[in-house]
């Protein structure tokens, strides 16, 4: 064997046995607390397996205000709060971040500030409280998911009078209003489609929703992971990354966006481009980014992005073992978002298995 060919074999073998020593390395621990040394009021998610998310929106029917009201407490009058959460607790996810509402103009729990302005625009029923109330029974947590201010449902803005003096603090005690009612049955809020505050704006906010819990983790999303900019969160003093993920492919991370209505293409090999842009991906490495706690929003059989569709949102057992593993093995947190069924609470068959499998592969492996 010539020199080069040694050369060659020494430098393979070393490669093999960096491999096997970075797939052998010890997972990051949970971090009780942030860079900056404050708490870390996220950890337990960390230190849980996962969450499930559900886009319960109701979108009820009929010709007056009065038959929709009727109609949206016939629908929430009959979710199956025990179903659902029984659901849930099969899985072995630890928390679940359940929507009060978004785009419908109706919304699943009463809310005192909304209700004394537009009074039928939420149910009689606190479907909410059931859930926490029964989540807490089994050792599992609730956070709640909003739209935030500059992007709330045009019939809250509405209702709230945005647009003039004192929104923003009307918002917020909206938002105040069921901290206060749930108190720690509430862990924790994820706010969507969030734009660029000061810090005491930020501040003023999360003071509100930890009226009822001062220990609530919050994260505000400005779609950093699925949009192609920055993955550094928008607000640098939330608890925990919203880390909403529009696609995986090859086990990590798609950060290049793919438009509605843009020139999509799917390869031979049965992936996703827009044509004239390659894929970017991306995986975490490390439990904090920006001093913010590292967690992700996967959607699975229900797509975020109507340029992708649902089928390129389901993954197999062993595609979706892989990257929650890549994750906890870092210190991150995941939450898997699945379809729910709006007349009966239920969260469909096939969604549910995968991630019963996923919680019992998720205990096999240690």
């Amino acid at each position: 064997m010539t020199s080069g060919h040694l050369l060659w074999l020494a430098t393979f073998l070393g490669a093999v046995a960096l491999a096997a020593l970075a797939s052998a390395a010890e997972p990051i621990p949970p971090q009780a607390r942030r860079p900056d040394g404050s708490p870390n009021r996220a950890v337990w998610m960390v230190q849980g397996s996962f969450g499930v998310m559900t886009h319960y929106l109701i979108q009820p029917q009929g010709a007056t205000p009065e038959e929709r009201t009727t109609e949206l407490n016939r629908i929430v009058d009959r979710f199956d709060v025990e179903r659902c959460v029984g659901q849930i607790e099969e899985t072995g996810a630890d928390w679940v971040i359940f929507t009060l509402g978004q785009t419908t103009g109706y919304l699943c729990s009463p809310n005192a500030v909304l209700d004394a302005r537009a009074p039928g625009r939420t149910p009689r029923r606190d479907v909410v409280m059931e859930i926490a109330e029964r989540l807490a029974r089994s050792g599992k947590r609730l956070i709640l998911y909003l739209p935030a201010e500059q992007n709330a449902d045009p019939v809250i803005q509405a209702a709230l009078a945005a647009g003039t003096e004192g929104y923003t603090e009307r918002y917020f005690e909206f938002c105040r209003a069921w901290s206060l009612k749930l108190g720690k049955l509430l862990s924790g809020w994820w706010f969507d489609a969030c734009g660029p505050h000061p810090d005491a704006y930020w501040q003023g906010w999360m003071t509100a929703l930890r009226a009822g819990n001062p220990d609530s983790a919050v994260a505000f999303s400005g779609a950093e992971f699925c949009c192609g900019g920055p993955v550094n969160p928008v607000c640098k003093l939330e608890d925990y990354h919203a880390g909403e993920i529009h696609l995986l492919e090859d086990g990590q991370i798609r950060r290049d966006f793919l438009p509605p209505g843009g020139d999509i293409v799917v390869t031979p090999d049965r992936k996703l481009r827009l044509r004239g842009q390659e894929a970017r991906l991306y995986l975490p490495d490390g439990p904090f980014l920006d001093g913010v706690q590292w967690h992700c929003l996967l959607p699975l059989d229900l797509t975020f992005n109507p340029a992708v569709p649902n089928q390129f949102c389901h993954y197999t057992d062993k595609e979706l073992l892989a990257f929650v593993r890549a994750v906890k093995q870092v210190g991150g947190a995941i939450t898997i978002n699945v379809p729910i069924e709006v007349e009966s609470g239920h969260i469909p068959e096939d969604s549910q298995q995968a991630l019963v499998r996923l919680g019992r592969n998720l205990r096999a492996g240690g």
